[in-house]
């Protein structure tokens, strides 16, 4: 269950209460995000929608404890988030967010195994396990063929695949992913899309994405709409319901 302007204890996986944030730019405040609440299940799938500068993906960027808000909240899995150091941060990170990126931020010199490889070197997984990992995620991706391949050698679709690899291989608490179809043509948008909603159906991965694409967004189980840094709309699949009012 998505839900926004909530109100009292929620046992939600994550849980944003009052967030804003504002930036100084030449002397003057601009506030990209204001007082925002939101409430996401585990095994949801939700898109954020808006117009550019609409505050996405600062949304994103904060849920993933990329930055800090001004004032206000985000608490993960009971993890408050908000004020934690920044090592305990980074070993937050670490294990509870898998990221996906619209240019995908592969390493040109290494294979497809090593990318995907990459988030578990920071564990103390062996060598093995972490080859019982990478195989895994490669194998869920449709990728295992391609393992020993490097990224010149893939399409933009494979690409992406090896880049939600590298962000499931983990298994992290949620997948933040920015624009994950926007440098993809339309046959390669929808793969990528099949694959997350995959994701979510058959491994209960909780998904948060930024899109600008209608298309994309309909295959999300909620669709919330962020204007001038505040939720102002939300949309079930196939119907509108007032931000009020979602759950």
């Amino acid at each position: 269950m998505v839900s926004v302007n909530t109100n009292g204890k929620s046992d939600a996986l994550i849980q944003v209460r009052g967030l804003d944030k504002t930036y100084r730019r030449g002397g003057e405040d601009i506030d990209v995000l204001q007082g925002l609440n939101l409430d996401v299940d585990k095994g949801d799938f939700v898109a954020f929608m808006g117009p550019s500068g609409s505050g996405k993906t600062t949304l994103l960027n904060l849920l993933g404890g990329l930055d800090v808000p001004t004032s206000g909240t985000v608490s993960v899995a009971g993890d408050e988030i908000t004020h934690m150091s920044s090592g305990k941060l980074t070993e937050w990170r670490a294990r509870h967010v898998g990221f996906v990126f619209q240019m995908y931020n592969l390493v040109p010199v290494l294979t497809a195994y090593q990318n995907v490889e990459l988030p578990l070197l920071l564990t103390s997984l062996s060598r093995s396990a972490r080859r019982e990992h990478v195989q895994a995620a490669l194998s869920i991706v449709g990728l295992q063929d391609r393992a020993d391949h490097f990224p010149r050698q893939l399409s933009g679709g494979q690409e992406q695949r090896v880049a939600i690899a590298r962000a499931i291989v983990s298994d992290p608490t949620f997948l933040l992913c920015d624009e994950p179809t926007g440098d993809l043509d339309r046959k390669s948008a929808d793969e990528i899309m099949a694959l997350i909603e995959e994701l979510v159906s058959k491994h209960n991965k909780t998904v948060l994405m930024v899109t600008h694409d209608p298309l994309v967004a309909a295959r999300a189980h909620m669709a919330l709409h962020l204007e001038k840094g505040a939720l102002v709309e939300a949309s079930k699949v196939g119907q509108n319901v007032s931000a009020g009012g979602v759950a």
